[in-house]
């Protein structure tokens, strides 16, 4: 059976920082919070005794460094890949704004309409439906790597506008936002399992 772990990265902001929404192109090293998160991560791991085959990340700092710090507490040797698939969205002129400022020119509807329903608002570089394909052709991928259905536990590390898409992957998102919210937090973590026939989202937005 596969198994497809999800990690959205550890803080990129302080507490006297004022946050900003940081994209694609706005490359944020983890801050201590952040690193204290991906420590948790790995905890996590360690605690339900799983050690990923593989480790995907982003090509972002932010997804690196937490991939590194998790790994380091489940004393994994693997290397890390990391693919362009799985950078941030680009927020376009919104790219580093504070939110206020991004609520002001797009209205408060557009960012609900985004979180609740992955609508991309006016002026953002972001094609849902590509990034939706991405995860497809990874999780086909993985699982023609894993032909003879020995356990095999994949881990990517990530962003929030990508890992929103993976449940496409059960072919049932509507299913999936009925009982879940779409967002995962800083330092979270979701767990989809393929059946030998379906993608299932078994746990998502857990927070270590």
């Amino acid at each position: 059976m596969t198994t497809l772990i999800i990690a959205r990265h550890g803080n990129t902001f302080g507490p006297h920082d004022i946050p900003t929404r940081v994209g694609a192109r706005t490359d944020l090293p983890l801050v201590e919070s952040g690193q204290a998160q991906a420590k948790k991560i790995g905890a996590w791991l360690k605690d339900q005794n799983i050690h990923p085959d593989a480790f995907y990340s982003s090509q972002l700092k932010r997804t690196i460094e937490t991939a590194k710090i998790a790994m380091a507490e489940i004393d994994s040797s693997q290397t890390i890949t990391p693919l362009d698939i799985f950078n941030e969205i680009d927020y376009g002129v919104d790219e580093n704004q504070t939110e206020d400022k991004v609520i002001a020119r797009i209205g408060a509807q557009a960012i609900k309409d985004w979180d609740e329903n992955a609508i991309v608002p006016d002026g953002w570089k972001f094609a849902p439906q590509a990034c939706i394909q991405n995860w497809q052709n990874f999780a086909a991928g993985i699982l023609k790597n894993n032909q003879d259905n020995e356990k095999n536990i994949i881990m990517v590390v990530t962003s929030n506008g990508i890992a929103r898409f993976a449940p496409h992957l059960t072919e049932d998102f509507e299913a999936f936002k009925a009982t879940h919210k779409m967002k995962m937090s800083t330092g979270a973590l979701s767990v989809l399992k393929y059946d030998g026939e379906n993608w299932i989202v078994k746990d998502w937005n857990i927070r270590p």
